[in-house]
């Protein structure tokens, strides 16, 4: 039975965008707010420890403009997780999800990440201390399993719906399901988006099995098409790499599936609208390579494409690559 504590009014999110480590920072979720004004955001996986023990202003700033966002955390320490949970819920966030997906060595050693879905039990007692922490919502992301070697045993679908069961009877009422499993051996984190194949259908029936949760599927979605026939047996569509490769594509998605009434934004306009973002971080030295690099698929398939990408990625490694005038006059060369 939850505890009343326990039990939180969870917004619903047709569209999530995918925590990506390297890429979905503050620049790249203040790009894409721009292009999409409905769709949950998430930080990268930073870790409980990292965020207590670094740099937690770096780690943790973003802009109001982002809104709604989630931070994604990773740990298994209960303590770690609450402090960090908390500084999450002080700096603004709307949301604490909790890693059990990445299958990297390094987050292995840690004993985070989609290693965790072994052992249940601990996840449910860190989302429980969580839930207790903090007034915002906990959720969680996970794989549909994970397997030392690729020859072993399939990890069975009782195994998950008991990890699922597990977790939910803690308080957590979103489960962001990444449709593949994880290999912990012999399979890197860039095979593991690929080599294991997908199986919606699994994610579906942990919707019909669990009605009362909301359930979000993840994993080579990059159509429309797609992200309708997800929407007619799963709460949510969470997209990635696809996004970030088009990222044109969201503001499209805005109009599509959320019949956004606003008139379309070209392209040109978005890159314009970027312009005083990037002045106002270069105010306070934040290097403006780092905010360039997230433009690169702007222009995705359109003519010139590859010229605009060549300018991005000179800009970044010419010397005056701070400079916000000399990005000004590049761009200005380009359009004409």
């Amino acid at each position: 039975m939850l505890s009343k504590a326990n039990v939180k009014k969870i917004p619903a999110y047709t569209l999530c965008m995918a925590p990506m480590i390297r890429y979905t920072d503050r620049h790249f979720r203040y790009f894409l707010r721009l292009l999409n004004h409905n769709m949950l955001l998430y930080t990268e996986m930073i870790t409980a420890s990292a965020i207590i023990h670094g740099d937690t202003q770096k780690l943790l700033c973003f802009s109001h403009e982002e809104q709604p966002v989630a931070l994604q955390l990773g740990g298994s320490n209960r303590q770690e997780l609450i402090r960090a949970a908390k500084i999450g819920q002080q700096f603004g966030y709307q949301e604490i999800n909790l890693n059990i997906g990445c299958p990297s060595v390094r987050v292995q050693k840690g004993q985070i990440g989609v290693c965790l879905m072994k052992t249940p039990e601990i996840v449910a007692q860190c989302v429980e201390a969580m839930q207790e922490a903090v007034d915002i919502p906990v959720t969680v992301k996970h794989r549909l399993g994970v397997k030392t070697r690729k020859q072993d045993p399939e990890y069975t679908y009782e195994r998950l719906a008991h990890f699922v069961a597990c977790v939910a009877e803690k308080g957590c009422q979103r489960f962001i399901v990444h449709a593949r499993i994880a290999i912990l051996q012999g399979v890197n984190p860039k095979d593991n988006r690929s080599i294991p194949p997908l199986s919606y259908e699994t994610v579906y029936r942990l919707k019909r099995d669990f009605p009362s949760l909301h359930i979000i599927i993840n994993g080579g979605i990059h159509t429309l098409a797609s992200i309708r026939t997800h929407l007619n047996q799963v709460d949510g569509v969470m997209i990635g790499r696809a996004a970030y490769q088009n990222p044109y594509w969201l503001h499209q998605l805005d109009q599509d599936v959320f019949h956004a009434t606003a008139v379309p934004v070209s392209r040109l306009s978005i890159l314009e609208s970027m312009l005083p973002y990037m002045e106002a971080c270069h105010q306070q030295n934040i290097p403006l390579h780092q905010i360039t690099r997230h433009l690169l698929g702007l222009f995705y398939g359109q003519p010139h494409a590859r010229a605009f990408r060549r300018i991005i990625t000179d800009f970044s490694q010419s010397p005056h690559k701070n400079n916000i005038d000399h990005f000004r006059t590049l761009i200005e060369k380009w359009m004409t």
